[in-house]
């Protein structure tokens, strides 16, 4: 009976899957579609850089529930856009399509403007197989079409999270696989749709207005969703901000573990969490980060961020603040008069890996 109920579970999950899936295919197309009509008003200088931003004021205003539609956001729709509108896989799709009857040939404004958008399918390409924030990642840091059809591939094939896509870029897979002049295999060509964790992608909830499942198999997040709640019982001072809060610096997006704000020093506080030996280049990632919050998110009237690194291997435990060099010593001596003790984080540190039955 009970292998039973594990088929209509596993029945419930693949139609779930299925919908994630046209969902994302939806929104790429979606994505891409808004960023070619901003292209070709901007191309006729009929909008300038003010419209955009008016644009995305428009739809803060009147829908406020639809998130990532700012200004950074719609600019990068159009980099989307213009990083793949002439590539072969995606004008190869599109000329299939240019004859035939789709009920999205046509979109014509209000009267008394000039321009009729073609509206362009791009749901058949492989474009559409990967998340948006897999895009983000691949576009902002890839320099050449080859490179970044080459990780649009390896990510589909190999159903690469966001984390890993992102190690594979840092440890330069397609300069190695050049140089190598190792051929890539046939499977690339023939790219497997299969749904996997890597449509769940935020954007998704966000187009949807729904919240983003919380994803109990990732022992990290589980980490950290600990480590915040611990962090809330050392006192009323410390409000929560978000986990894996994103940072963006140029095209790149960063990702904060924990952002709290403190009432006490008035001030923000990033925590992050690694699950190895603790190096120094850690604290300058950290440091890093500091600058970005600073930069975007400290108010004038608040002081400079703190960071504090929590590092864990299978011998010790390391506590380090970051602290921001310009502080005055008094400074200094009142932020650690109200951070937590080391040696606590320590004993906190040391109780959740031990408490997990495997490594992250």
């Amino acid at each position: 009976m009970h292998q039973q109920f594990t088929e209509i579970i596993s029945l419930i999950q693949q139609s779930r899957n299925k919908a994630i899936k046209a969902v994302n295919v939806e929104l790429i197309n979606l994505y891409w579609n808004i960023g070619a009509y901003i292209k070709q008003k901007l191309s006729v200088a009929e909008w300038g850089d003010k419209t955009v931003d008016e644009l995305a004021q428009f739809i803060q205003k009147n829908n406020p529930e639809l998130k990532g539609f700012n200004r950074r956001g719609l600019y990068r729709m159009i980099q989307f856009y213009e990083t793949y509108q002439h590539v072969e896989f995606v004008a190869s799709v599109k000329r299939q399509f240019q004859h035939a009857d789709n009920q999205y040939d046509k979109f014509v404004p209000p009267l008394g403007t000039q321009i009729t958008f073609e509206f362009q399918d791009i749901r058949k390409t492989i474009l559409t197989q990967l998340s948006w924030t897999h895009h983000r990642t691949i576009f902002s840091r890839c320099k050449s079409e080859e490179e970044r059809e080459f990780y649009l591939r390896l990510t589909i094939q190999e159903k690469y999270s966001i984390r890993e896509l992102e190690r594979q870029i840092n440890s330069a897979v397609f300069e190695r696989t050049i140089i190598s002049t190792a051929k890539l295999p046939e499977t690339f060509k023939e790219i497997n749709a299969g749904i996997t964790n890597a449509f769940k992608d935020s954007y998704i909830f966000d187009f949807l207005n729904l919240p983003e499942p919380f994803n109990e198999s990732d022992l990290k997040k589980g980490l950290i969703h600990q480590m915040k709640n611990f962090i809330l019982e050392l006192g009323k001072d410390f409000l929560f901000i978000a986990e894996e809060h994103t940072l963006q610096v140029g095209n790149s997006d960063f990702y904060v573990d924990l952002l709290f704000y403190h009432r006490g020093l008035q001030c923000l506080i990033a925590f992050e969490l690694k699950a190895h030996k603790f190096k120094p280049e850690h604290l300058g990632k950290l440091n890093f980060y500091l600058e970005a919050l600073d930069r975007d998110m400290k108010k004038p009237n608040e002081n400079p961020s703190i960071g504090i690194l929590l590092c864990k291997d299978k011998d010790s435990e390391v506590v380090k603040y970051a602290l921001n060099r310009s502080l005055s010593p008094t400074m200094v001596a009142e932020y650690q008069m109200q951070l937590p003790d080391k040696r606590l984080l320590q004993q906190k540190l040391h109780d959740l890996f031990e408490n997990e039955n495997s490594p992250i």
